[in-house]
């Protein structure tokens, strides 16, 4: 007993937890162990997760195919520097990725971070344009509430109110922000919805090196679904203007939304792609750039000849080791019929939260299931709601959502749709 209330006491007084004071922190609840979709918490009780670790863990926890390939990489190396040296790992897995990303993609570029990914994407287009004899081409357009990471040139183009960096907006780089498309996915295209990034394109194109934006879904920065007709029109504009495009596919890829990747749904491809969270699993902290053969020998062609950039950690061998093994895994199961029964379920049990008069909206994609409140919650009080009642989920703002696994069962989603509308019943859940 003693012990544990000293680890307790390291926790909330030591360990700084993500989106949380240090003075007042928000509880935390202590996980032993994982399994399935199944988070196994110290007092022995379970809860189903819902969020797959922040979008990561798309086939659950301990997977017996990617423990193997963790084990049997640790057998031959952990980590080796990549800089002068290369490895089978990161080879498969390149090749891999070559078949199931955009076809025009062909040059990979590895990190250790979704935010990271970002940030190689924006110095690509930064420095594609300086050794095109354009430097001047230094800002990037992007849309609101779209949220691209924490990282310091990543916040420049995250929504400066949504996107949860606010009182940086006087140090960080100024870019420019079109209105955020209203016509939702699915719905009818108007063609009003392109005219602030239209005007914002023609008007700047001289100065801007890239457009970056979330396709079809934008996630931490409102959890916005929008229509397919909106990419396909930015694209289309980028050629127009000779703007790069940048899709940040850190949260939609490897089937979130219904397809592999997001932008499939547009049937267009970026010049620059970022992937990352759930490329292994949720297994380990990884991501990858790839871009075009004309962005890449530009930036060959120029002075510097070499990419500015080179993570401690890029290609990790045993990240690339079970990163093949998460990809092969989802590629060998049938998951897009996964995602979609997901979906339909969640369609048709999470439509009674309409009927809340706290409820603003309900919307799901894919595998993506969002409840937006009226007014914001109550963190500490919702998140203990949702552990008593079994569930993991992490709400934020006025957006309750889902995220699940493509494991799950359609037993366990029903017990994380019914909590959700049982919580979001009780007034003491909001602020």
């Amino acid at each position: 007993m003693k012990n544990e209330i000293s680890a307790k006491k390291i926790d909330k007084e030591h360990i700084w937890h993500p989106y949380t004071s240090m003075i007042n922190p928000l509880p935390v609840f202590k996980i032993e162990s994982a399994a399935g979709v199944r988070l196994k918490l110290e007092n022995g009780s379970e809860i189903i997760d819902g969020m797959s670790s922040w979008w990561c863990a798309i086939h659950g926890y301990n997977v017996p195919e990617l423990n193997k390939a963790a084990e049997q990489q640790l057998k031959k190396m952990s980590h080796v520097m990549f800089g002068g040296i290369t490895h089978e790992p990161a080879i498969e897995l390149t090749e891999l990725l070559l078949k199931i990303t955009p076809q025009n993609l062909t040059k990979v570029f590895y990190s250790d971070s979704g935010s990271v990914a970002v940030e190689v994407a924006m110095k690509m287009a930064l420095q594609y344009w300086h050794a095109s004899g354009k430097p001047q081409k230094q800002k990037f357009l992007t849309i609101k509430q779209g949220y691209h990471g924490d990282t310091f040139n990543c916040m420049s183009v995250c929504d400066p109110v949504t996107g949860m960096h606010e009182i940086y907006s006087g140090i960080l780089p100024q870019n420019y922000f079109a209105e955020a498309p209203q016509c939702r996915y699915g719905e009818d295209w108007r063609e009003e919805d392109i005219f602030s990034f239209k005007e914002l394109i023609s008007q700047n194109h001289e100065n801007i090196a890239a457009v970056i934006m979330e396709p079809i879904v934008q996630g931490a920065g409102g959890m916005r679904f929008y229509s397919a007709e909106y990419l396909k029109q930015v694209r289309k504009l980028c050629d127009k203007y000779n703007v790069l495009l940048i899709l940040d596919e850190i949260a939609t890829g490897f089937g979130r939304t219904g397809s592999m990747f997001a932008c499939e749904k547009s049937e267009i491809s970026p010049d620059i792609i970022c992937i990352g969270k759930a490329i292994t699993g949720g297994y380990l902290s990884f991501a990858a750039t790839l871009t075009s053969d004309k962005v890449a020998e530009t930036i060959s062609n120029g002075n510097p000849s070499c990419f500015m950039h080179g993570p401690t950690f890029m290609a990790n061998p045993l990240a690339c080791s079970i990163a093949i093994a998460s990809i092969k895994l989802l590629l060998s199961t049938p998951w897009q019929r996964r995602v979609e029964n997901i979906e339909t379920q969640m369609k048709e049990e999470l439509a009674l939260c309409r009927n809340l008069p706290t409820i603003a909206d309900v919307r799901i994609l894919g595998a993506i299931g969002v409840v937006e409140t009226k007014r914001a919650v109550n963190m500490e009080i919702i998140q203990k709601r949702f552990v008593e009642k079994g569930v993991w989920l992490r709400p934020f703002g006025k957006l309750v959502y889902i995220m699940p696994p493509y494991i799950i069962s359609q037993k366990d989603l029903s017990k994380l749709t019914k909590a959700m509308y049982e919580v979001l019943k009780e007034e003491d859940v909001f602020l």
